[in-house]
């Protein structure tokens, strides 16, 4: 995948980015659809063989309120990394902080089951909008990840993305959000 193939609006099936007012800051939201039960994309989310292949192994206990290792294995030297289960309401909602040296990441990822599909919606609790030019896009390859896992894995029907595919190519798209946001916050 190049930067070439992913449209001018976002990835395919990738909902607009929303900055949207959130308890410590804004809420980045990231959403999109699956045309796919809601059990199978929380089997994507949380079975530890499923989250090596879009975000990486993990390994302790996966309970409300415990603590796992994760490693990172999309990231610069695979690190591993505490990850605290804030909550794990199966099968639609599982809250996450990931334990790093720089601050904690507050992450939450919310499902919503209809007849015809799974709407994911990934929202990280930001304290601001510093650096959301080089996460948005993070994010946005995670989530192509996650897609290709979920229906068929890597390669399954379009090549794995990398973080190279995103940004630079998006940072625009996510600092003008968060442009946007500081000069006119939406209201809460």
């Amino acid at each position: 995948m190049t930067t070439n193939d992913i449209p001018a609006g976002g990835p395919a099936g990738l909902e607009d980015p929303r900055l949207v007012p959130g308890e410590r800051g804004p809420d980045l939201i990231l959403s999109r659809s699956f045309a796919v039960g809601v059990d199978e994309v929380w089997a994507t989310l949380t079975d530890p063989a499923r989250t090596t292949v879009w975000f990486g192994p993990w390994e302790g206990e996966g309970a409300s309120g415990a603590t796992i290792r994760v490693q990172m294995s999309f990231e610069d030297g695979d690190p591993w990394v505490p990850v605290r289960i804030d909550a794990c309401d199966r099968p639609t909602r599982l809250a996450v902080s990931m334990l790093e040296d720089q601050g904690d990441w507050r992450l939450a990822v919310v499902l919503a089951e209809t007849a015809l599909s799974t709407r994911l919606s990934l929202i990280h609790h930001l304290t601001g909008v510093d650096g959301l030019g080089e996460i948005g896009p993070g994010w946005e390859s995670y989530l192509d990840l996650f897609e290709a896992a979920l229906l068929g894995g890597p390669g399954a029907d379009r090549p794995v993305p990398s973080f190279s595919d995103y940004y630079p190519a998006r940072a625009a798209v996510f600092t003008a959000l968060a442009e946007s946001y500081v000069s006119a916050p939406p209201e809460p």
